[in-house]
């Protein structure tokens, strides 16, 4: 069964709505230029909102590695998604210490899956998203063609524009490799406040085969 991850999350009220979906998976981003940011030094009370059956993810974009581990000890983050310039060896190094690592490669048109081999050892998921200016959050999709054509032993989360329309297409895909999918702007109503409704709604419509 698909997998669903809610990024974007920064409201504590929101949160508590929002886990009554059941989703399974939160992302908190750490990231200072993006609208969804948690602040530099978050009250650890807002990863509290986190019923302990929903995973709560930290984003963070070419952070120092001392800087995540701590923030993860702290906060209660045991996924790090890395979606900056982090290398092979940047991802090993955080994932040697225990934490579960998700990488994201943006699908620029000339993308090939064969770049990214490197990174199997270091990371526990990849992540696709669409190639844009800044890291996520766009509401643009990439063409998802491009994922027939992956074949790699990682299982991948699917990101970009997913909307509430989304959900019967996405269960048409066919790859052993999926396993969850990354909503954020397009259920929003404000940056960080997500429609309860629209959630909940999508939430069912993938996990009902």
């Amino acid at each position: 069964m698909i997998k669903v991850k809610v990024c974007g999350m920064c409201d504590p009220l929101n949160i508590r709505e929002i886990a009554e979906s059941k989703p399974d998976f939160m992302g908190f981003i750490f990231y200072p230029g993006s609208p969804r940011y948690v602040g530099e030094e978050p009250d650890r009370s807002l990863f509290q909102n986190v019923p302990s059956e929903i995973s709560p993810i930290g984003v963070f974009v070419n952070e120092d590695p001392d800087k995540i581990l701590d923030l993860a000890l702290r906060m209660g983050l045991g996924l790090i998604q890395l979606h900056g310039k982090e290398s092979p060896d940047y991802c090993s190094q955080l994932k040697s210490t225990g934490l579960k690592i998700i990488k994201v490669f943006s699908m620029a048109e000339n993308f090939a899956f064969e770049y990214i081999k490197s990174y199997i050892p270091g990371c526990d998921y990849f992540l696709f998203d669409t190639k844009t200016e800044k890291p996520g959050g766009s509401g643009e999709k990439f063409n998802w063609d491009k994922l027939s054509g992956y074949s790699l032993d990682k299982p991948f989360f699917l990101s970009g524009g997913i909307g509430p329309e989304d959900a019967g297409i996405i269960k048409t895909i066919r790859n052993r490799g999926f396993f969850a999918v990354d909503v954020n702007s397009r259920f929003e109503t404000a940056p960080g406040v997500k429609n309860a409704t629209l959630i909940n709604t999508f939430i069912d419509e993938i996990k009902n085969e």
